[in-house]
This record gives structure tokens, C-alpha cells and sequence, in this order.
């Protein structure tokens, strides 16, 4: 069972519409809130762990958790894999940009996690398809 958790940045309701939609692949995947799994305003520092412990996967818009040194080695450290979403501005995707953004990636998504090794990171922006690796 592959867990993917998408970050309060992102609608709760945007993790709880994916879970649905992929429960009749059966590919093995389960969707998951930060903010339903882990409460509102949760730190960083007490979810990549547990996301850790569980191989899970995370979906942000937030890029600070890259840039930010001691959440980088947390998120490598714990074995989690991250895809980063870049919006256009600083205010973020609006609801159904988010939506947009991740369906058009689904699929590479659940490809890279299938064949990349945990920890990893990839970053796409809203004007390119690919996503790119991070170091």
C-alpha cells in the first residue's frame, strides 16, 4: 500500500476526492489530509516522521520545506518521498487550479513513485508538465 498525504496547503477536500477516485484502480494507493490525519497547523517536524515510518509519499506547494535545511534532511532522513508543487504566485494555486495542477500529474506521479527509491524529491511549476528531480 503506497500512502500519499497532501499538504494542508493543499484542500483536505482535493485528498479525500483522490481517495475516491483511485479506490477502483486498485493500484494500492490511499489518499490522505496533513490536516485531517495530523490536525490543523500541525508541525513539519512531527509529520514527515510518521509519514516516514509509513514510506509515504507527500504532496506540497510548500518549497520551504526543501530550502529549509533541518526539514530537508528530515523528509531524506525518514524516507519520505516529495513532490513540490511551484504555483504562479505567492498566493498560491486557487481550488480548482489545485485540482487541475494534480490530475494532470496523476499519472506521472504514481509512475515515479513506482520507480524511484525513497527518499526523493521532485518539483514541478504550473507552466511546465515534467516534473524535474531535486537533489
Amino acid at each position: 500500500m503506497t500512502n500519499i498525504y497532501i499538504d494542508e496547503n493543499f484542500s483536505e477536500w482535493l485528498a479525500i476526492g483522490l481517495d475516491y477516485l483511485e479506490r477502483p484502480n486498485n493500484d494500492n494507493i490511499k489518499v490522505y489530509s496533513i490536516k485531517k490525519e495530523f490536525g490543523e497547523g500541525a508541525a513539519d517536524e512531527d509529520w514527515l516522521p510518521a509519514i516516514g515510518r509509513e514510506k509515504g509519499i507527500l504532496l506540497t506547494q510548500d518549497l520551504n520545506i526543501y530550502r529549509t535545511r533541518n526539514l530537508r534532511e528530515l523528509y531524506n532522513d525518514h524516507g519520505v518521498g516529495v513532490f513540490f508543487f511551484k504555483p504562479p504566485s505567492k498566493g498560491g494555486y486557487s481550488y480548482w487550479e489545485m485540482v487541475f495542477q494534480i490530475i494532470k500529474r496523476w499519472n506521472d506521479i504514481k509512475k515515479k513513485i513506482r520507480k524511484n527509491k525513497l527518499p526523493f524529491a521532485f518539483r514541478c511549476t504550473s507552466r511546465k508538465n515534467e516534473f524535474m528531480p531535486l537533489d
